[in-house]
């Protein structure tokens, strides 16, 4: 069961004086300077996991001055890291970076990783050898923070000595970059904003990374639940992503990074993660095309103590799991919500399929018809293209035991398009009107196969989409 809770806890320290410190004193959290229609989406306070510092400053990745670029998250102590990538061929060199990294915890059996870098407005992607140089320098200064921490607190006055007592172990550092392709990031720039960065555990300090990770999105993607699980422990999630264009299915879907503090073991974390990103991230599509760097991690670091989740047939286990599948469906919402120049926000469910995967694949296939998302701009019911979709969706189908409606988002009655392979004539369009009128929409489409479902998350689209991308590096 989720629970919001508003959060107050110490301000943070200062760090020295300097440039990137003004910067970060100027950063604006208002929900004010984002569009109106979009603030609904942006926290005002959230409920943390306890132990992890976090904070997002501009240190000059981006051109324009004293908008933010660069966001820190950091674990007061080792966790379990899991994460999933794009499967595009040309990942970018953090994607790289970062899969080793986890790769090498996994095989060591060891908790390693314990902060996440990530920078906006360069993604690191087809940079070469150059590029991966510039991943691992950004892990090192990310590493380096660590063991500041561990020796001085959330802000460090200057760097650690060579006797710092810090434990933390070199590869401690997850990296990710998002932005323009092709370009080498200002490294130097990053590796001091790294070592200037002011972090704190407050909900003002969430904002501020979560609005570092920003490129053409409107708002920024905030989300944090407080979960009790079946012994009555509580534990606590949070999550920031990013996303508002080059999204599609079989990967992570952009950037997003998920804290809790729960204890799990790797193997189980694995394939709660697994579980979750079929469910969530890899169940939505904006336009049909798969980014360079998607990445989507789960650091869990066992600050609630209590509890070690270390058995997959415990009742612990499936509440994780469960809990985990609906926040990031949840997350990854905001990112469709965001879409670029999107105007409605599009569920598209389909039932009775013989399996999960039957039921995904023709979820999919509607949620990225171009015809299907300018019909809903349009707000046309034109409910051909839909059938058309679910036809060529590769899936065994009886035409006949197949029924289709459409949902508004406000809760009123749907209007029923076909019945059973029969179209139910003339139109209601007026009710259809009315229905697509809305910004939130649903599409829900019965087989009559089976009792598998899947759930697809999309938008339409529109000419703000095309205007925006045609300017994407001006």
């Amino acid at each position: 069961m989720f629970k919001l809770a508003s959060l107050s806890l110490a301000k943070p320290h200062h760090p020295r004086s300097g440039k990137l410190w003004s910067m970060t004193r100027m950063f604006n959290t208002n929900a004010s300077q984002f569009p109106e229609a979009k603030q609904r989406f942006i926290p005002s306070s959230g409920q943390y996991p306890r132990g992890f510092y976090v904070g997002g400053l501009h240190c000059g990745v981006k051109k324009k001055k004293g908008v933010a670029d660069l966001a820190v998250i950091l674990s007061d102590r080792a966790t379990t890291a899991s994460a999933v990538f794009t499967t595009n061929q040309f990942c970018a060199a953090p994607v790289q970076f970062d899969r080793n990294a986890i790769n090498k915890a996994r095989e060591a059996r060891k908790q390693m990783i314990r902060a996440v870098v990530t920078n906006s407005g360069c993604a690191n992607a087809v940079t070469g050898e150059n590029g991966l140089k510039d991943a691992q320098q950004m892990a090192a200064a990310g590493d380096k923070r660590v063991k500041a921490f561990d020796q001085n607190g959330t802000n460090p006055p200057s760097s650690p000595s060579s006797s710092s007592a810090s434990d933390a172990k070199d590869n401690s550092t997850l990296v990710m970059s998002t932005g323009v392709i092709g370009q080498r990031l200002p490294i130097d720039n990053i590796c001091r904003g790294i070592e200037a960065i002011e972090l704190g555990d407050s909900h003002d300090m969430w904002m501020r990374a979560a609005i570092a990770h920003m490129t053409t999105d409107t708002f920024p993607k905030l989300l944090s639940h407080e979960i009790s699980l079946p012994k009555g422990n509580i534990i606590r999630l949070a999550g920031i992503t990013k996303g508002a264009g080059m999204i599609h299915p079989n990967m992570a879907t952009l950037l997003g990074t998920v804290c809790t503090d729960a204890a799990i073991t790797q193997s189980l974390l694995d394939k709660a993660l697994a579980h979750a990103v079929a469910r969530s991230f890899n169940s939505i599509s904006i336009d049909g095309d798969m980014s360079t760097n998607d990445t989507i991690a789960v650091i869990a670091n066992g600050a609630a103590g209590d509890v070690s989740i270390s058995s997959e047939s415990s009742a612990e286990y499936m509440a994780f799991r469960d809990a985990l599948t609906d926040f990031m469906a949840e997350l990854a919402s905001l990112v469709v919500r965001d879409g670029e120049g999107a105007t409605k926000f599009i569920t598209v469910e389909v039932e009775g399929a013989r399996t999960f995967g039957d039921a995904k694949q023709v979820a999919s296939t509607i949620a990225t018809s171009s015809l299907v998302k300018t019909a809903f701009y349009g707000k046309d019911a034109n409910w051909g293209r839909i059938l058309c979709a679910v036809g060529y969706a590769g899936i065994p189908l009886d035409t006949a035991k197949v029924s289709l409606a459409i949902y508004p988002g406000d809760g009123t009655a749907p209007l029923t398009l076909v019945s059973k392979g029969e179209p139910l004539l003339p139109v209601d369009e007026a009710r259809a009107s009315e229905i697509l009128d809305q910004e939130d929409v649903a599409v829900r489409v019965e087989l009559g196969l089976g009792s598998e479902s899947a759930r697809i998350y999309t938008c339409d689209l529109s000419h703000d989409y095309v205007s925006i991308n045609a300017d994407y590096r001006s």
